[in-house]
């Protein structure tokens, strides 16, 4: 089915640190975000196994089938975060080295963060100030400006499915690393033995299998917006 014609749009994205050092390193190049499906049809159960995601024009909806037909239990839903071709700015954390007179960015998730946590900042050349280790602070990724930003991702391809879908395959694009047989998303913290066993410790309702956007991305260069 072709896509709906539309302009190429830009927004904003959040990622944790861990999944930050993923797209850094190019194990990341999926991710899934839940749901919220338009104007669901009063009392329907989400969990319901006999409910589909079909894709129409106007976005995707959930069906379920009677005896003569097929029926929509939703409005058609388009994703929030965009179609292919469109692109995302990641934020990210940052380190609040502007409020010392320091020029950024410093990203938290940089060889540079983590010398600004462990050791503060050395006497800057206008003013000499140096600051100590505990008087340094980050900026949450959500008020990181467009500015700052470093990652930029196109988004490749848009599906619709249950959380507990996702394949070993899959859950490995979502940044799942291999160290020593093990698999971990946070640098050996929480392994397991497969990648989406791995990828289940990421949720914490793994168990009621929500309907997610799955985001296919492959990383482009910034432009700072």
């Amino acid at each position: 089915m072709a896509d709906i014609e539309h302009q190429v749009r830009e927004r904003p994205i959040l990622f944790n640190g861990a999944m930050v050092r993923a797209i850094l390193a190019g194990r990341k190049t999926q991710t899934r975000r839940a749901i919220k499906w338009n104007n669901v049809a009063p009392g329907l159960n989400l969990r319901f196994t006999g409910l589909t995601a079909q894709r129409y024009p106007k976005g995707w909806v959930l069906e379920s089938d009677s005896r003569s037909s097929s029926e929509w239990r939703c409005q058609p839903t388009l994703c929030p975060f965009g179609q292919p071709g469109d692109r995302l700015w990641v934020r990210e954390t940052t380190v609040n080295v502007e409020k010392h007179g320091y020029l950024g960015p410093v990203y938290l998730e940089s060889e540079e963060g983590r010398d600004c946590l462990n050791f503060g900042l050395a006497p800057a050349p206008d003013d000499m100030t140096e600051v100590e280790p505990h008087e340094v602070t980050l900026r949450p990724s959500i008020h990181m400006p467009r500015s700052m930003c470093r990652l930029v991702l196109e988004i490749t391809a848009v599906r619709v499915e249950r959380l507990q879908a996702i394949s070993e395959a899959d859950a490995l694009a979502e940044g799942i690393e291999e160290i020593g047989g093990r698999f971990t998303f946070n640098g050996g913290m929480h392994e397991s033995l497969t990648p989406r066993l791995s990828f289940q410790t990421l949720w914490d309702n793994w168990a009621s299998n929500p309907w997610v956007w799955v985001i296919e991305f492959k990383r482009v260069e910034a432009d700072h917006g």
